[in-house]
Order: structure tokens, then sequence, then C-alpha cells
């Protein structure tokens, strides 16, 4: 199966005054299609960074993302936010809901950044598989965090996206909320065949995906596939 995302040598360095911080350091690996990956490691390991990189958010200082067949490197402002349109959902620990907008108009978002007509069908039938379909007309301040970042979730799907990019989705919930979440993402990204990359600290999230990369002080110290659990 082919790779939907290829990292070569990638490195990003910060200056801060007179000194330059290394935040991330020559990392290199691959990702097929339709598989799942978390990115795991202690506050500061350079998971935040990578994902942004890899999204096309950020460019790298060296090295290379390639996305969907598509060298990031290449492309400017706004080709990378075109292509992310197209290729990509994103799932965030802070929800990120426009608060004027109802839950309804939320995950109709992608959709109009694309250009496209708005699908009500398409959305409803979303926020009903994430067991919010009697709260499309609601706002996000009339919602509790699970119930937000399920609307989340149901905006990240709503462009069919090829890979999706989550982003310590659970970081905000209590224990029982983020299970419920985490069941879910995972239930609609294997209906959606989508590749899923996720940032987390949280090993037992972790545990749910078919591969692990653990990053430390910027480096990547172990990449290790393993049966979902």
């Amino acid at each position: 199966m082919e790779n939907i995302l290829s990292v070569e040598n990638l490195t990003k360095r910060f200056t801060s005054g007179d000194r330059e911080l290394t935040v991330l350091d020559n990392i290199t690996f691959n990702l097929r299609k339709g598989s799942s990956l978390a990115v795991v490691g202690p506050s500061g390991s350079g998971k935040t960074t990578l994902l942004g990189l890899c999204a096309g958010l950020d460019v790298p200082t060296e090295g290379s993302v390639t996305l969907a067949g598509i060298k990031l490197n290449a492309l400017d402002e706004d080709d990378r936010a075109f292509m992310r349109n197209k290729h990509v959902g994103f799932i965030f620990q802070n929800f990120q809901l426009l608060p004027t907008l109802t839950a309804e108009e939320n995950v109709l978002i992608p959709l109009e950044l694309r250009g496209e007509r708005p699908d009500y069908q398409l959305a409803r039938e979303l926020l009903g598989r994430v067991g919010l379909g009697d709260r499309s007309s609601h706002y996000p301040s009339q919602l509790s965090g699970g119930e937000q970042q399920r609307v989340a979730m149901a905006r990240a799907f709503i462009t069919r996206p090829e890979i999706l990019f989550a982003d310590e989705p659970t970081g905000n919930l209590d224990e029982s909320t983020a299970e419920t979440v985490t069941e879910l993402l995972f239930d609609l990204n294997r209906e959606a065949g989508t590749t899923l990359v996720l940032v987390t600290h949280n090993m037992e999230l972790a545990s749910f995906t078919e591969r692990i990369l653990e990053l430390r002080g910027g480096h990547l110290v172990k990449d290790t596939a393993h049966i979902p659990g």
C-alpha cells in the first residue's frame, strides 16, 4: 500500500534572541494510507511541532514532508492551505468551535472553506453518528466539553479527509467522556478509511493505534508497530 505521508530528515529550529533552539532533529518515517499512528513523548519533546509540519501548518528548517503525493516544501502558504482543505482534517484539544455558530454550522465550515455548497444532510448525519442529532441547533456554550469535541469530530470528517491530524483530542475531557470520544474517533476513522495521526501523552489512547512513535528532546527514539488494543 502506498504512503500518504513521507517525512525525511525533518529538522525544526527556532531562534530566541541570540539562542537557537532545535525542537525537532532529523526525523524520518513513512505512513501508509489507511493506517493509524500515535506520536507520544513528554511535554516539550516536539510532538505538536511535528504534527504542524506534517500538516503543512509550518515549514521545516531542514528536510521535507510529502503529503498525499505533494511535496509541501515547494508550496507557498496559500497553496499549503488549499492542500489542507482538500486532503486534511483536524481535531484539536481545545475544540476550536466558533461560538456564534450552531453545532451544524460549525460542522459545515470546512465545506465553506472549500467553496462548496453546504451539505446539511451530511452534517446532520454526522452529528447523529456522534450522538448529537438532537443538538444540531445548539451553540458551543450550550454544549459540554465532550459534546463540543464530538461536534469537532463531525466537522473533521465532513470533507472525507484522506488524513486526519488529532492533537491531544481527549486532553480537556474527563476519563469517562474521553473513553466515549476515543471510541467514536476510531469507529469513524475505520468507517471512512482515513489515515490517522494522533498526538497524545496518553499511552492508553495511543494503544488504539497500529504504530507508536516516541519523541524525546526532539529526537525519534522509538518506532513501534503493534496490534491495537
